[in-house]
């Protein structure tokens, strides 16, 4: 301690730390709820101005070149290794201690225990981004209403009122800056949408995404309509099994997580999407196609198969088969579709989910395009007095089926209803 005691800052840290000494152990049982109450407010206030202290040292220590005793690559790293502490967490009091440099009023509310760090690192947050070239008077008021704010209301509400500072102080800047803030965020929430999703090979699917602002309300309030209580709601007394005779419970809500409960309601949501709502890809409606024999459909134990490939459990398939967003496809014994769907010249969104069920995608020889991003060609043309038969169609991809109208290509269909190209010499 001999070293930080020659300056006062080092001094009073000494004595903090011997004060706390003197109280080391000491139980805590014989406070009163006043004087425990009051306790804990002021070590919240003491803490906010040791943060102000540190603050003031972490500037220091950049002009000092503190970082240069160990060959950290800043002074948050050094940080960091000196304290054991996590470099986001140090990296985070280095960004508040450069905010309170820039932002006297915040400093001092934060010296004076007034503010606690997280409510001066919103302030300091929300005042730089406000725009460049603002008064320094209006830049001022600013501070001085966030703070003011600071003493009524925690970090998250100071968040949403550092956004609409302005209308506050500046009524007549704030509709234009917030006008080209909300223009510049949407655009670039827009741009970084995005969507993934994986398999996990035991019959899940993982993923995650980034969507904007509107977009993902709208999620989850649609998700929250699914995930109402009432849909929750189960009668414990049942599970006595009679332990209880003569007594009655009223039902109870079954008490799962939240995101259990969300995960649920977006299962929901999504097997009941109508496809005719839906953009049609491939000449067909965005439904999954779920195939299944006669049997399975009735009450067979036979799998069935996706139009991916994937199967079911013949169990869910029945339960697809009442949903709007599939498309059950009955087999025969000869693995003939006997129903397709209920869904002239164009093929019909039948005769089209036919073809992908028994062409599984496009029939070039060697292509992996799958149905929905497939056409109807038709082998016999149209244009020939060729009939729309199920029998007579295939499924191409755009760019094999511009090959096979294209008369520098000759193609052959195969026994194997593959198509194979040859260019003509």
């Amino acid at each position: 301690m001999a070293t930080t005691a020659t300056h006062p800052i080092g001094g009073a840290v000494a004595r903090v730390h011997a004060t706390l000494d003197e109280v080391a152990g000491t139980p805590a049982w014989s406070m009163s709820q006043a004087a425990t109450a009051e306790a804990l407010v002021e070590i919240a206030r003491a803490e906010a101005r040791l943060v102000e202290v540190r603050s003031q040292l972490l500037s220091h220590a950049e002009t000092v070149a503190v970082a240069e005793t160990n060959a950290s690559p800043s002074v948050a790293v050094w940080h960091s290794n000196a304290t054991r502490s996590t470099k986001r967490e140090s990296f985070r009091q280095v960004r508040l201690a450069a905010g309170l440099d820039r932002y006297d009023l915040v400093r001092e509310a934060l010296g004076r225990g007034e503010v606690v760090a997280e409510q001066a690192s919103v302030i300091c947050t929300a005042l730089d981004e406000l725009p460049d070239d603002l008064e320094p008077s209006i830049l001022e008021q600013a501070t001085k209403a966030l703070v003011a704010y600071a003493e009524v209301h925690d970090a998250k509400a100071l968040r949403v009122l550092g956004r609409r500072i302005l209308e506050v102080v500046a009524p007549e800047v704030a509709e234009a800056w917030e006008a080209e803030q909300l223009d510049r965020e949407e655009r670039e929430a827009e741009k970084s949408a995005v969507f993934r999703m994986r398999e996990d090979g035991h019959g899940r699917i993982k993923g995650s995404f980034t969507v904007p602002l509107l977009a993902g309300q709208m999620l989850e309030r649609a998700l929250l309509a699914f995930a109402a209580p009432k849909h929750q709601i189960a009668n414990r007394a049942a599970a006595d099994e009679g332990e209880h005779e003569g007594q009655s419970e009223a039902p109870v809500p079954v008490r799962r997580p939240s995101a259990q409960r969300l995960g649920a309601a977006f299962v929901e949501l999504v097997e009941r999407l109508d496809p005719k709502d839906l953009p049609k890809a491939g000449g067909v409606n965005a439904t999954v196609v779920v195939t299944m024999t006669l049997d399975s459909l009735k009450d067979g134990l036979a799998a069935a198969t996706l139009d991916t490939g994937d199967r079911l459990s013949a169990a869910t398939a029945r339960r697809l088969a009442c949903e709007a967003g599939v498309v059950p496809v009955v087999l025969g014994g000869k693995s003939q579709p006997l129903d397709v769907g209920r869904a002239k010249r164009y093929f019909t969104p039948g005769q089209r989910i036919a073809m992908g069920i028994r062409d599984g995608g496009c029939t070039a020889k060697g292509c992996d395009a799958p149905p929905a991003m497939c056409h109807g060609h038709h082998d016999d043309p149209w244009s020939c007095h060729g009939h729309t038969d199920l029998d007579r169609g295939r499924l191409l991809c755009p760019y094999h089926h511009r090959r096979i109208h294209d008369p520098e290509y000759e193609a052959d269909v195969g026994a194997d209803n593959q198509v194979t190209f040859h260019r003509r010499t």
